[in-house]
């Protein structure tokens, strides 16, 4: 059986990425900060508490592991929205430790087991942020646009190895976090949620937003013999966005 570890996998994209490997037969082992949706993951899931940017904690993951075939470096937080000259730079360093830093970690230990089999694939969750960048979402846009260079440069690294590295994008994703999101632009921009949320859908050429569902197939199809070349690779999961700063 195939292995699979997830970062931030116990609810939201991560939870679905799971669902979606376990559908495909791998067995899952996920990493989490929130006890509570780790303790609502399947009994058959391999599952420890672990923060992305704690590298003891994430060694100690992967040691236990002892093999693994996918990573998903999923874990994120959206950080601050704020004018760039209004962003405290400790919620510059949290934003950017989860997200870049968690990447890191993640490649690191991953890395090795990887190499030692000959094969594997790494998917790290960037953002649509990570192509465009966002105003009042400086720190959240800085790091999922270095999480696509660290993608980058660990496929030129480990492909020699037959180890593949992909990025996956993720549009305006339905969901808790996202309503997080939604009331907190609304309150940067003077307009409503539902505003907000409109202008979002707007900008795609879709004219929607994406569940969490999309994203995870996606994983699971970069992870699948389907994408055995397929290697450096910024996807984008958005319903094609067209414009990144939403109006009404």
């Amino acid at each position: 059986m195939k292995s699979v570890l997830i970062t931030a996998g116990a609810s939201g994209i991560g939870r679905a990425m799971g669902e979606a490997f376990d559908a495909a037969g791998y067995e899952v082992w996920v990493t989490d900060l929130d006890r509570a949706a780790l303790a609502g993951c399947p009994a058959t899931w391999q599952c420890r508490e672990a923060g992305a940017a704690d590298e003891e904690a994430m060694r100690g993951a992967f040691a236990e592991m002892g093999a693994l075939d996918v990573l998903c470096a999923n874990a994120g937080i959206a950080g601050p929205t704020a004018r760039v000259e209004d962003v405290a730079l400790e919620d510059w360093r949290a934003c950017v430790s989860v997200n870049l830093e968690g990447a890191f970690l993640a490649a690191k230990h991953a890395a090795p087991l990887m190499k030692q089999a000959g094969q594997g694939a790494m998917i790290l969750t960037s953002s649509t942020a990570g192509i465009f960048g966002y105003p009042n979402r400086a720190p959240y846009a800085a790091a999922k646009w270095a999480v696509i260079g660290l993608m980058k440069t660990l496929a030129m690294e480990l492909g020699p190895f037959g180890v593949r590295a992909n990025a996956i994008c993720p549009g305006a994703v339905e969901g808790p976090r996202m309503e997080a999101v939604l009331a907190r632009e609304a309150a940067a921009k003077g307009m409503t949620r539902d505003q907000v949320y409109q202008g979002y859908a707007a900008g795609t050429s879709m004219r929607s937003f994406v569940e969490a569902r999309d994203v995870a197939e996606m994983a699971v199809f970069l992870a699948s013999d389907a994408a055995r070349r397929v290697s450096g690779q910024v996807i984008a999961v958005d319903g094609h966005t067209e414009n990144p700063d939403p109006k009404p």
